[in-house]
């Protein structure tokens, strides 16, 4: 059998993008370890990948130039107000498109075409192309921007434009999947696609990825560490857990002796979180570090991994880190919205807490931190759904569907 997979970002740090793909290429050799799989990568910047830790039997990759020429910005100023359609988009798809149009797909087996970020590029440069009739698309996340769930962006005309150029590429794609349940039924609704989205959970593998660099990382100074490591943003609250956590460690001496709260944020609220919990000296506050660093951290340091969800109503993405955590059976804590897509993973009720809910979130952080304190043994919270096994069984679903 031969694959074909297309690439936005197969980076090690700086994005779960790159992680989850270069992951979703070692459950791939896995599944069928004795068939070819090539790798077209188009990514836009110049990076260190660490492809020879990929399990392929070859990778292509080209750094492309999406610098907008002036003139077409300047005439883009006009032109999308008349005729509804951003020049400046159209551009980068069709630089995108170049590369896709050369690529000899005829005899593969399996083609998948993979998004990254929020711009989607990679898929919509397929618009009208041969090889998106073979071609199982893949999307990381829900577009256009103003229907990721905890955005702010307000809806535009352009964007009501770029919503009907998706549904044209979902409607010639041969199959279409996404990481999330949810996100799998609200986008087949939102493009109007007649045919069934499905649903291939992130993964996480180890084997893809070369964490032997440790100088930068954390020891843990007490008996049970809480840590957090990610971005704050689409609507997801640190401030109300961190509230949680202050009210434990200053009503209990037990809490202060033995726990600490460490977080490796994302984003440019670090100088206020700290400034705001300056005198709880069991919170500390620090940037990200780089991918290895931080999962050893993570592995070997900390005992309470929190997850936050966006929010705060919906969250219909499955978060990046939960196949992570999943593999090395840490006991989580997701602060989650009423509706959520870890509410219909996580195996019980004791690892999920409501977002808005600061009493609860006091309650089910206590109750973990309790369990670690009279046992170190580790359960996967997660179960069996990020699995080699029900990776397959998703993935066959997908290849073979009618």
């Amino acid at each position: 059998m031969k694959f074909l997979v297309i690439e936005q970002d197969l980076r090690v740090a700086g994005t779960s993008q790159g992680i989850i793909s270069r992951s979703f290429l070692a459950k791939l050799r896995k599944s069928y370890p004795q068939s070819v799989i090539d790798v077209v990568y188009l990514k836009s910047t110049i990076s260190e990948d660490d492809l020879h830790l990929l399990p392929v039997d070859s990778i292509q990759y080209h750094v492309l130039d999406l610098k907008i020429p002036f003139f077409t910005k300047w005439i883009n100023k006009i032109y999308w107000r008349l005729f509804h359609v951003s020049l400046k988009d159209e551009y980068i798809y069709g630089v995108y498109a170049s590369y896709i149009a050369k690529i000899d797909f005829k005899s593969y087996d399996h083609i998948f075409i993979r998004s990254a970020g929020l711009d989607h590029e990679i898929i919509l440069a397929t618009y009208n192309l041969p090889i998106l009739k073979k071609a199982i698309v893949n999307f990381h996340d829900p577009y256009p921007l103003p229907w990721y769930v905890g955005t702010q962006k307000i809806m535009t005309n352009l964007d009501l434009f770029r919503l009907k150029k998706m549904a044209a590429v979902v409607s010639q794609a041969k199959t279409c999947s996404s990481s999330a349940q949810y996100m799998s039924h609200d986008l087949q609704y939102l493009y109007a696609s007649k045919k069934k989205f499905y649903t291939l959970p992130h993964q996480f593998d180890a084997s893809v990825f070369d964490l032997s660099d440790t100088k930068q990382m954390l020891l843990k100074t007490k008996k049970v560490t809480i840590s957090h490591h990610g971005a704050i943003m689409f609507g997801r609250n640190v401030d109300i857990l961190l509230d949680a956590y202050q009210e434990l460690v200053e009503n209990n001496i037990l809490y202060q002796e033995n726990t600490e709260f460490i977080l490796r944020l994302k984003g440019h609220e670090n100088n206020r979180l700290r400034n705001k919990y300056a005198s709880i000296k069991n919170i500390q506050i620090f940037d990200t570090l780089n991918f290895s660093n931080s999962s050893n951290e993570q592995i070997y340091e900390t005992d309470i991994a929190i997850i936050l969800e966006n929010g705060p109503i919906y969250c219909n993405i499955l978060v990046g880190k939960a196949p992570f955590l999943a593999t090395y059976n840490k006991p989580v804590l997701s602060v989650s919205p009423p509706k959520s897509e870890l509410r219909n993973i996580l195996l019980e009720q004791k690892y999920i807490a409501a977002m808005d809910n600061k009493e609860e979130i006091k309650f089910k952080l206590e109750q973990l931190i309790l369990d670690r304190l009279e046992s170190d043994s580790l359960t996967n919270p997660f179960g069996e759904y990020f699995s080699d096994i029900n990776f397959k069984k998703s993935l066959d679903e997908i290849l073979y569907a009618k």
